[in-house]
């Protein structure tokens, strides 16, 4: 077996310098992030199937809560300078981008760049924190719905102070 393993690591080499030359992308990193990632919702069923819990048929409401769940705590995770200290080690700052979020750049290669660009990107973390929502919703369905709910109205209390700073800015222009 040990003969295949050289031509197969050689021509994979090839592809990843065909794919992206400059070799700034962090692909092992990705890898593992692949791996990572299926993994956890693999342990995740089998804790579900070992405490016999049943798949919840979640209807609209759910998702509207989930859905407003997960954007408050991706934002939260990815941009707020409160949660900064969590991503000093894969990001520097750059600045302030939004009201109360910041502008930072990944640092790093490898794994600690591939972990930077996930922390720092509220669509990827959005992704895990869905993933951790529902695996909640079958594992502690009264604890995930009862954080589910405050994220989702902070959601929604933030959309109310945008629309306000909107509304207050044309009054002040007439």
């Amino acid at each position: 077996m040990v003969p295949v393993v050289k031509p197969v690591a050689t021509a994979a080499r090839a592809e990843r310098a065909a794919y992206e030359p400059d070799g700034e992308q962090p692909i092992a990193g990705y890898l593992a992030a692949v791996g990572v990632y299926p993994t956890g919702v693999a342990a995740l069923a089998a804790a579900a199937r070992a405490k016999g819990r049943p798949l919840p048929a979640p209807g609209p409401w759910d998702v509207t809560l989930t859905a407003g769940a997960v954007h408050r705590l991706a934002r939260l995770v990815a941009k707020d300078p409160v949660t900064s200290p969590l991503r000093l080690p894969f990001t520097h700052v750059r600045g302030q981008s939004r009201p109360a979020e910041l502008d930072e750049e990944v640092r790093g290669s490898g794994l600690r760049r591939a972990v930077g660009e996930l922390i720092t990107c509220p669509f990827c973390t959005g992704l895990w924190l869905a993933t951790g929502f529902t695996a909640g919703q079958v594992l502690a369905p009264g604890a995930t719905r009862l954080v589910g709910s405050g994220l989702s109205a902070l959601t929604a209390a933030d959309f109310l102070h945008f629309a306000r700073v909107g509304m207050q800015r044309l009054s002040e222009q007439d």
